[in-house]
């Protein structure tokens, strides 16, 4: 089995700005790059998107430039909910919210949002319904750096604490065979 994740490519937010489940735009233009994401990509998969417009906009270019026929878009994939953060800038959290948070990412929940555990949680129930059970020979999975990060975790063994050893670069295509 194969399995494509595809990071999303860059929002029109400035550095510095926690968007979480906020549903930004992307930084135009995108066509060209969407093209080069597209080329890396086979056309016999089954194509998951996060709902997210950041998302959702790259799977609607790629169901057209690969001609997949079978497209969803599923809530589990969506970025972390940084509920109290969303939209702010990291330097203007408060610290005595943010430091615990900093310390333990995996189990802290951010106020009104979740922890990395909550996203964790969500992707291995997508993970475990819609590949593991279905098993479709090849998948591709637009999302989130976050979401990415938490499946590398999980399908590589890899404690959650040590998820942020995974770059994921806006646009970045990352190949798994299971």
């Amino acid at each position: 089995m194969e399995i494509y994740l595809v990071r999303h490519t860059e929002t029109v937010c400035e550095k510095g700005i926690c968007y979480g489940q906020t549903d930004v735009d992307i930084a135009e233009p995108y066509d060209l790059i969407f093209d080069n994401i597209a080329k890396q990509l086979p056309d016999d998969a089954i194509l998951y998107s996060s709902p997210l417009k950041r998302c959702a906009l790259l799977a609607k270019h790629i169901q057209k430039e690969t001609k997949i026929s079978n497209y969803q878009e599923d809530k589990r994939l969506m970025e972390m909910n940084f509920g109290d953060w969303e939209m702010k800038n990291w330097n203007e959290i408060a610290q005595e919210d943010l430091n615990p948070w900093m310390e333990d990412f995996v189990n802290i929940r951010v106020p009104n949002g979740e922890s990395f555990i909550d996203l964790h949680q969500r992707v291995t129930h997508f993970i475990e319904n819609e590949i593991l059970i279905k098993k479709p020979s090849k998948a591709i999975i637009i999302t989130h750096a976050g979401v990415i990060r938490s499946i590398l975790c999980l399908l590589n063994s890899l404690p959650l604490k040590d998820a942020f050893q995974n770059k994921v670069d806006f646009g970045q295509v990352i190949k798994i065979i299971i």
